[in-house]
């Protein structure tokens, strides 16, 4: 079932409130006038909660409003903001845990807002909601930065589910820096080393290796690939695992060097040094 038919949320533009900016930390009630809060400011770092702090980027103040009263009833700490522009100037403010960010997005749409976000903030989770279906439009989302995409209308339950899913791929722990052979990555400040090497990658390409990397010396498919790192489901049709395998291995793999991604046939692809 869908959120709109569920939830009975009548669409309003962002024309409608002119320069809103919402904060939200308790349940707003449905008579709650976007004018009312339109001068509220955004929180410091200083006074964060220990709750996973959700910025949503929706011009849609109906169902910016529902989204952020159904977060908070689940202990998120919300807010909310109507244009691309105004959420570019909250990155650079406030650290967020999360980001949910439609498209269709005045000022700036939300493919610039996503490229933007990822100079500075490369592992920051971003949920992309969107009406638009057509396959290039979502691909193009997650190529540009995005961790997941969820079409309108959505089920909230599905919603909950991937919010959840990538807060905990997020904070799962991992070491700074790994290395297998002479090939080292490192997460944090993502830069990639063979031997002396610097090796420059594209944010694809870099969750594609760090995926690998993770899972040395495992043969992983490219099932598992499509998932993992498009978080998309495989689809035989398509060869973009393999066409961003090529990529990264030409970058890493250089003519006279020991070759560490291999192909499995049958299978899929492994990292490994033996």
């Amino acid at each position: 079932m869908g959120l709109y038919d569920t939830n009975k949320v009548q669409p309003a533009r962002s024309s409608d409130v002119s320069s809103l900016r919402l904060k939200e930390s308790h349940v707003l009630t449905d008579d709650t006038a976007a004018a009312d809060i339109s001068g509220t400011t955004l929180r410091d770092r200083s006074q964060v909660s220990v709750e996973p702090r959700v910025l949503i980027v929706e011009d849609d103040v109906s169902l910016g409003k529902f989204l952020s009263r159904e977060l908070t009833l689940k202990k998120f700490s919300v807010e909310i903001c109507l244009d691309g522009e105004t959420a570019c100037d909250d990155f650079q403010k406030s650290l967020y845990d999360l980001v949910i960010l439609d498209l269709n997005l005045p000022k700036m749409d939300g493919m610039a807002v996503l490229k933007h976000v990822r100079l500075s903030q490369p592992r920051l989770p971003i949920l992309v909601l969107t009406a638009r279906n057509r396959t290039a439009d979502l691909v193009l989302a997650l190529e540009q930065g995005a961790d997941d995409c969820l079409i309108k209308p959505f089920s909230l339950l599905e919603l909950l589910a991937r919010v959840r899913c990538l807060l905990r791929r997020n904070s799962a722990s991992l070491t700074t820096s790994s290395r297998v052979g002479d090939l080292t990555i490192n997460r944090e400040e993502h830069w990639v080393l063979r031997g002396d090497r610097r090796i420059d990658l594209t944010l694809r390409e870099f969750a594609l290796l760090e995926y690998l990397m993770s899972n040395v010396g495992k043969a992983v498919s490219r099932a598992t690939l499509m998932q993992e790192v498009w978080n998309t489901p495989f689809d035989p049709t398509t060869n973009i695992v393999d066409v961003y395998m090529k990529y990264l291995r030409d970058k890493i793999d250089l003519a006279g060097e020991v070759k560490l991604i291999r192909t499995v046939r049958g299978v899929g692809y492994v990292l490994s040094n033996d």
